[in-house]
């Protein structure tokens, strides 16, 4: 009878156990800490870790905590592949992405794993279901930053001439992703484009692409790196005396960037999807709760968000008895104007169109911050779908 007894106490604690370990709900995150995006990799991952530990501290989804593993593969793609793997013999049932080399990468994989990926790449392709129907993202894509960005510039031009429009961006996936859309729309609204230069991501000096730029004289200049290249173009504009507006992609364009150009940053504007630390949201007193009031960069709020927006898809699902990936992927795709806490502008995905919203925000950047003059919002236009 003991031994009979010591059996079933032993085969209840697996039970339980298993129980306990199905009742978590296991994240994967790919993150580039210590590669070539890591200066923006670092904060956007913080933030998805935060969001992670805000959900977990008000008891879960649905009462079920939130187990993630993340991985640094270094911005490296055959790296992100093997963490992939790794993740989803893991069991994750969603994974929060990273960047656009990568997510292009894993397209086909985690749509035949039918794993849902919220990636930080916004290229406009991954937002076409025909194309990639288990991405997702939160911020308006590439494409629309861009648009956004002409809007602006071409309805508050004041001349007599048509504005001059250059371009420069890194030969890469990622800064290669918006430039058909933002020449043809550039044409379109009735920009003159007068020059397109390349400066890689880890490049120390821009002069000779620069020096061809200022030939031609461009009113404004797109610029499509990261934080780093984005300080060295600026730097080097400054010294080269250039006439030129900057408008700096959202990768290139956060409080390290008013740091390391110094005074080049001053009168430049930079495109952001969500709001800048300190604005007066709901989920901006929850980030400086988690953080103890210490300063977050823009990223950060991103990365917050898009775990926030994943967990609302999340908690659709399991309340619909799907907590899988096309049980996710089905969730997502009924979000309407779904606000996450103000921190973005509001979300809606469909079953024929992954694009999150069309709005995008431009901030006059100087040394002492950044101040918003305008958000832009497109229309959801047919033609522009993964485009």
């Amino acid at each position: 009878m003991k031994r009979l007894f010591q059996i079933v106490s032993l085969f209840l604690a697996m039970s339980f156990l298993g129980g306990m370990a199905q009742a978590e709900i296991k994240i994967g995150i790919i993150s580039d800490l210590s590669g070539a995006t890591s200066d923006v990799g670092r904060p956007y991952a913080d933030g998805v870790k935060d969001c992670i530990k805000y959900i977990n501290e008000k008891g879960g989804i649905n009462g079920q905590k939130i187990d993630m593993m993340q991985i640094d593969y270094a911005y490296n793609v055959q790296q992100a592949l093997s963490a992939y793997n790794r993740m989803k013999s893991w069991g994750m049932v969603a994974l929060q992405g990273w960047g656009t080399a990568d997510t292009e990468a894993l397209v086909r994989q985690v749509a035949r794993d039918r794993i849902p990926n919220f990636s930080a790449s916004y290229s406009a392709h991954l937002t076409d279901p025909e194309v990639a129907p288990y991405n997702f993202f939160i911020a308006a894509d590439y494409s629309t930053q861009l648009r956004g960005a002409l809007d602006y510039l071409y309805s508050t031009w004041d001349k007599d001439r048509a504005p001059r429009f250059a371009l420069v961006y890194p030969n890469h996936p990622y800064g290669l992703a918006p430039i058909p859309a933002g020449k043809e729309y550039a044409l379109e609204l009735g920009f003159e484009i007068v020059g397109e230069e390349n400066v890689g991501l880890g490049d120390m000096d821009a002069t000779t692409q620069l020096l061809r730029l200022n030939r031609q004289k461009p009113d404004f200049v797109w610029v499509g790196g990261t934080i780093s290249s984005t300080a060295v173009i600026l730097k080097d504009a400054q010294r080269l005396n250039m006439d030129s507006v900057f408008i700096t992609n959202i990768w290139g364009s956060d409080e390290q960037l008013l740091s390391l150009a110094g005074s080049a940053v001053n009168g430049h504007i930079g495109l952001q999807t969500s709001v800048i630390y300190g604005a007066d949201v709901p989920g901006m007193e929850i980030i400086k709760e988690l953080t103890n009031g210490r300063h977050q960069m823009t990223h950060y709020v991103r990365g917050f968000a898009s775990m926030y927006v994943m967990a609302e898809a999340i908690r659709i699902a399991m309340d619909k008895g799907e907590l899988n990936g096309p049980g996710i992927r089905d969730a997502a795709r009924t979000l309407r104007d779904f606000d996450p806490m103000g921190l973005t502008p509001p979300i809606s995905f469909y079953p024929d169109d992954h694009r999150p919203n069309m709005s995008v925000k431009l901030y006059r950047l100087s040394q002492e911050g950044m101040e918003l003059i305008s958000t832009e919002t497109l229309e959801r236009r047919a033609d522009w779908l993964g485009k």
